[in-house]
């Protein structure tokens, strides 16, 4: 659970259930990262995101373009997320938390977590809202008892002023119940050609050398929800068997592989082997025979290595030069080199090339969708 708010990292379980996801970040003492930023995820995917640098929202999903044209109204508890108290918020907290923590300077970031899931099947809507700070987990919110529960001691502080801000808890109450379930059936419904689809992945046999694991590399599959495992005789192998985790595509589908340790192996057992696929919303699994003959590697035996062929192109290379060093020096015994032309003066350089922005937090905006004006003060 202490890489939970690191690593940013989400699962799905039941092919029925949708995930709708809020990731915020805040941090102090990186120069190269926006003080803050802000992910919306649906199912994986990302839909939008915005930092105090650009301050504007980035959609990333044509569908999603098509669906805030419709539904503008739906843009402006995301805005508030980027550039108005959300922000403030965040760097009042750190602030606070270091304290706590009796911390001087450093590198230090507040994540919060806020979603929730819908299971269409059942009907069920499971909600969530929880901070990590440094990479451990810190406080959640308790929805039952409508309190927060603190997972470090240097939380108990500020479990208490948020414990009696009952009007901050309702709204966040009203968010995670009403709201998000909400904008995620809707979108849902108006991404359906797109967050229901099923694409078929590539399937490919890869191996560095012939004493390597033999990789099983799944690529271009969507939805996200799939299994990749090795089986012997139709068996799960566990043992010598290495998953790796499903990463995303730039075209939006995903990839994952796995690989198999040859060291068990023998060869007349090769055939007994199978790459197996399961995706989610494909009734058939997707089987892919351990086969030498569709085994794609690099690797080239060192006496097939043409070096012959490696030493004529180095000789021919060095040729080359010694011919165009001797041409230049030519050149110059007959022309001499030319004065280099000179940069104008300083005073006639382009002055507004290289204009620095800044950010500045607007303050007087009024309070953002999940943090009010007066909780700001009571955090520090």
């Amino acid at each position: 659970m202490k890489t939970l708010f690191l690593l940013l990292l989400f699962c799905h379980g039941s092919s029925v259930k949708h995930t709708m996801k809020l990731f915020s970040t805040g941090s102090t003492g990186l120069s190269n990262i926006p003080e803050f930023m802000a992910t919306v995820e649906f199912d994986g995917i990302l839909l939008a995101y915005c930092n105090t640098n650009i301050r504007r929202l980035e959609i990333r999903q044509d569908w999603v373009k098509m669906f805030y044209k419709n539904n503008s109204q739906h843009l402006e508890p995301y805005k508030a997320v980027c550039w108005e108290r959300l922000p403030v918020f965040f760097k009042a907290t750190i602030k606070r938390l270091k304290q706590l923590f009796n911390q001087s300077g450093g590198v230090h970031v507040l994540q919060r977590i806020d979603g929730c899931d819908w299971d269409d099947e059942t009907g069920k809507i499971k909600v969530f809202s929880q901070y990590g700070y440094d990479g451990e987990d810190l406080i959640s919110l308790d929805l039952k008892t409508l309190t927060w529960i603190a997972q470090k001691l240097q939380a108990v502080t500020i479990k208490q002023r948020w414990d009696a801000d009952k009007t901050r808890t309702k709204n966040m109450k009203n968010y995670l119940t009403l709201d998000c379930p909400e904008w995620l059936k809707k979108l849902l419904a108006s991404g359906n050609s797109s967050l229901l689809r099923t694409d078929l992945p590539t399937v490919s046999l890869l191996q560095k050398t012939p004493s390597s694991p033999v990789s099983c590399h799944a690529t271009g599959f969507y939805p996200e929800r799939a299994t990749l495992s090795w089986r012997k005789d139709g068996e799960e192998l566990h043992e010598d068997v290495e998953l790796g985790e499903i990463l995303p595509n730039h075209d939006g589908t995903f990839q994952m592989s796995a690989e198999l340790k040859l060291s068990s192996v023998t060869p007349e057992d090769w055939s007994r082997y199978t790459c197996v696929l399961q995706l989610s919303g494909v009734k058939e699994d997707i089987v892919t025979k351990l086969d030498k003959a569709h085994i794609r590697t690099n690797w080239v035996p060192p006496s097939e290595f043409p070096t012959g062929a490696v030493v004529g192109v180095v000789v021919g290379l060095l040729l080359l030069t010694l011919c165009i060093c001797g041409l230049l020096m030519w050149r110059r015994n007959r022309t001499g080199f030319r004065p280099a032309e000179t940069q104008p003066p300083p005073d006639e350089l382009c002055q507004d090339c290289f204009a620095e922005t800044q950010f500045v937090s607007d303050l007087t905006a009024p309070a953002d969708y999940y943090e009010t004006s007066e909780n700001l003060n009571k955090i520090t």
